[in-house]
């Protein structure tokens, strides 16, 4: 085994170990109600494969495979995932809708137009408030979204916070920008 180390966003060090072990026959792997799951050769069809090569792939959220077919020697990629069950959120108007991301960061991306905030940044943020809405459960409130949003803009430009705010807030007046920006005073005011 050879490993790699770095350190993550929490400057904890960790190490990605590189697995290669090379097997005569892989033992197919078996569910929670005892069934097998045999991996066929995608070029012959057969059941009889071997594991060549297991890495870590996709930021540690999959792991990627170099099977080998023992009946035709092809050689070919398999990746173990985790299923996620799908996020549905509900509309104020009792209405029901599937997650979608893209509509998240095109949110996000309004908010922020023409301010020095970086894409792979609303995609972090994106992701630290679908991570979040997960945790809730697999149905949340657009308000709850809206929320979270706001929770984690704020830490990142508070103009496009207030953008942000206007809208989902439904700000019709300049009283209620100068309302939310005595809010945020008094929420970083020093206790």
């Amino acid at each position: 085994m050879a490993g790699r180390g770095g350190l993550d966003n929490g400057g904890v060090r960790h190490v990605i170990r590189q697995i290669v072990r090379p097997v005569s026959t892989v033992s197919a792997p078996v569910t929670a109600s005892g069934s097998v799951h045999v991996v066929k050769c995608p070029s012959c069809r057969a059941d009889d494969t071997r594991v060549v090569d297991s890495r870590i792939a996709e930021e540690s959220t999959a792991i990627r495979r170099r099977r080998e077919c023992l009946t035709c020697a092809f050689r070919f990629t398999t990746f173990e995932r985790i299923d996620t069950v799908p996020l549905t959120v509900v509309k104020s108007h009792g209405g029901r809708e599937p997650f979608d991301r893209d509509k998240l960061i095109a949110g996000l991306l309004a908010a922020t137009k023409g301010r020095s905030v970086e894409r792979d940044e609303l995609e972090q943020l994106a992701t630290s408030v679908e991570d979040t809405l997960r945790l809730a459960g697999s149905e949340v409130s657009s308000a709850n979204i809206g929320l979270a949003v706001l929770r984690h803009l704020r830490d990142v430009d508070e103009v496009a916070y207030l953008r942000f705010a206007s809208v989902y807030k439904n700000f019709d007046a300049a009283a209620d920008f100068h309302r939310e920006l005595e809010l945020m005073e008094k929420d970083t005011a020093p206790t």
